[in-house]
């Protein structure tokens, strides 16, 4: 079997894993995940940790594959590609990646009975599929999501004559506990620049009398309709408010980021929003929806959303929810898949709201993080 890579490409490779940081011994093991530990126990261990990103390299470059079908050097590649933030190291492992895995598919580079100029097949920029499990999560996510309406009360009376429920998403952090907008059940609209704000009593009469309808997938079926005790939590500031259900709806939990998610200048990370627009069923949002800049507050996202939007889950693609959607921030010279926009979507970090929690409704935090935990 000829090499996947010239001694020349092998070099280059080897040079973006050390400007990548790969040389540190603790890298190896994330490098060779999933390739079969019989053979990884065959390579050769060498003293200089430069020296041994070479080796390894050489000698998964002269094997074709293992027993198990598995091409090393192109696992290798992938794990490379992941743990990569760089973009010129990215780039070369990306490269190598695709060359390694065309020619172990037994694709040529040119098919003779295509156009000229013509390939088979190529990754634009990066490789942007994700595993067919991602379908799979995100319908389990779906589950969690529910459309909320609630009606707006005055002095413990229903709001007339513009009494209509206000529409927004809502979704499960625990058994019985639903996590929406605090402008959700607020349940006012605008007013210039200013919202009115419910009275206490009002607030808490309104979430009373809010249904939460999950499985909301198509107009066509009938689902039922949750109700709730009360709010057990909230904060104007950070746009956040959860509700007690009546009742368990028996259905999985959303999982949430403990962590703040960070974005660095020029790093690829895509979102997801499962949500209820306008009140209508369920409809999402998918990855080509990048990340914009986060703070240790906010994160702000290219993505589609509408009225009804508020309080839906943003997602990384694991389906862990990293923010809180809440709505819809102006900006100037942001540029988007080549065009001008005036707009970005901003939610809240689901970090700073845990830590709100946990700093101002402790039993209610305590409740989430068991409800996270199992």
């Amino acid at each position: 079997m000829n090499a996947y890579l010239s001694s020349e490409e092998v070099v280059q490779l080897r040079d973006a894993a050390l400007e990548a940081g790969f040389a540190d011994p603790s890298v190896r093991p994330l490098l060779f995940d999933g390739i079969m530990l019989k053979y990884r126990g065959t390579l050769p261990l060498v003293a200089a940790p430069g020296r041994q990103v070479h080796s390894d390299l050489n000698e998964m470059n002269r094997v074709e594959r293992l027993i198990d079908g598995s091409v090393p050097l192109e696992i290798w590649l992938r794990n490379a590609v992941v743990q990569t933030t760089e973009a010129g190291p990215l780039a070369a492992f990306q490269r190598a990646l695709d060359d390694v895995a065309r020619a172990a598919g037994g694709e040529p580079d040119i098919m003779t009975d295509m156009p000229a100029g013509e390939i088979k097949e190529e990754i634009i920029h990066r490789d942007d599929t994700v595993p067919f499990e991602f379908l799979r999560g995100g319908d389990l996510a779906g589950r969690a999501v529910a459309r909320v309406k609630v009606p707006p009360y005055q002095a413990g009376t229903p709001l007339q004559p513009n009494g209509f429920p206000h529409s927004g998403t809502g979704w499960l952090i625990a058994p019985t506990l639903l996590v929406t907008n605090h402008h959700v059940v607020n349940a006012r609209s605008r007013n210039g620049a200013q919202r009115p704000q419910a009275e206490p009593a009002d607030l808490q009469l309104q979430v009373q009398h809010s249904r939460s309808r999950f499985d909301y997938d198509a107009d066509e079926v009938e689902t039922d309709e949750s109700t709730a005790t009360g709010l057990v939590a909230w904060d104007e500031e950070l746009d956040y408010a959860i509700l007690r259900l009546t009742t368990e709806p028996s259905r999985p939990v959303l999982r949430v980021s403990t962590q703040p998610l960070t974005v660095a200048k020029g790093e690829y990370v895509a979102v997801n929003i499962v949500q209820h627009p306008g009140g209508q069923p369920k409809r999402v949002a998918l990855r080509n929806n990048l990340v914009y800049e986060a703070n240790d507050r906010d994160v702000h996202y290219f993505t589609d959303t509408r009225g009804g939007s508020s309080g839906s889950p943003v997602c990384t693609d694991d389906w862990k929810v990293v923010a809180l959607h809440r709505g819809t921030r102006r900006v100037e010279d942001v540029n988007f898949q080549g065009r001008s926009t005036a707009f970005v979507n901003v939610g809240t970090q689901l970090s700073t709201i845990m830590r709100h929690l946990e700093e101002h409704s402790g039993e209610v935090h305590a409740e989430i993080q068991a409800a996270q935990a199992s």
